[in-house]
């Protein structure tokens, strides 16, 4: 079976069959088994072990935690894949999305400030849930358009920790003000 994995801008070809698993064509060694009734896995990649909390983020779609990072990864089967190609469906939009909390946890570091450019992969917040520091950070290329919590803030599931804008938007409406007053025009 293949699928394409997208994680940021780079999509790895994932193939499994029975004589393991290959990336983008290299033969690895891969083992990954789920940690009782637990979203924690266990994932073991040419003999390096990792945990991995990985919990489904919408079809296609999964929020990985991975040595402290978020990281949200899109995996497509081919036949999808193909499928979208002849329709021209894509995966949805692309381009920046808020940052949110993914679990209740702590506000330790706000790694940005309102303005800032930042690069799809670079960490944003770092909140800690269930002693764990988890590094939150931007899908793609951005500005900071607001930050709507402070280091040392208690934060819910879900909550918008900090929006982002494409960078041709920039930050030069924080508060949303533009867009609602195109709203009553």
């Amino acid at each position: 079976m293949i699928y394409h994995v997208t994680v940021g801008d780079r999509t790895y070809v994932v193939e499994l069959g029975p004589h393991g698993a290959s990336i983008d064509g290299r033969l690895v060694r891969a083992d990954f088994e789920r940690l009782e009734a637990s979203p924690v896995r266990s994932l073991v990649v040419d003999g390096a072990s990792y945990r991995v909390a990985a919990r489904r983020a919408g079809s296609g779609f999964w929020d990985l935690h991975l040595q402290g990072r978020r990281i949200r990864a899109e995996v497509v089967d081919e036949r999808t894949r193909e499928i979208r190609q002849m329709t021209g469906a894509g995966s949805g939009p692309s381009g920046p999305r808020p940052i949110e909390a993914p679990m209740p946890g702590l506000v330790v570091r706000i790694e940005v400030a309102e303005g800032d450019v930042v690069k799809a992969g670079q960490g944003v917040v770092i909140v800690e849930a269930m002693k764990m520091e988890n590094e939150l950070t931007a899908v793609a290329d951005a500005v900071v358009r607001k930050i709507h919590v402070k280091e040392g803030q208690t934060v819910e599931k879900d909550q918008l920790l900090v929006d982002l804008a494409a960078p041709d938007e920039g930050a030069s409406d924080p508060d949303g003000a533009d867009r609602a007053r195109e709203g009553d025009a």
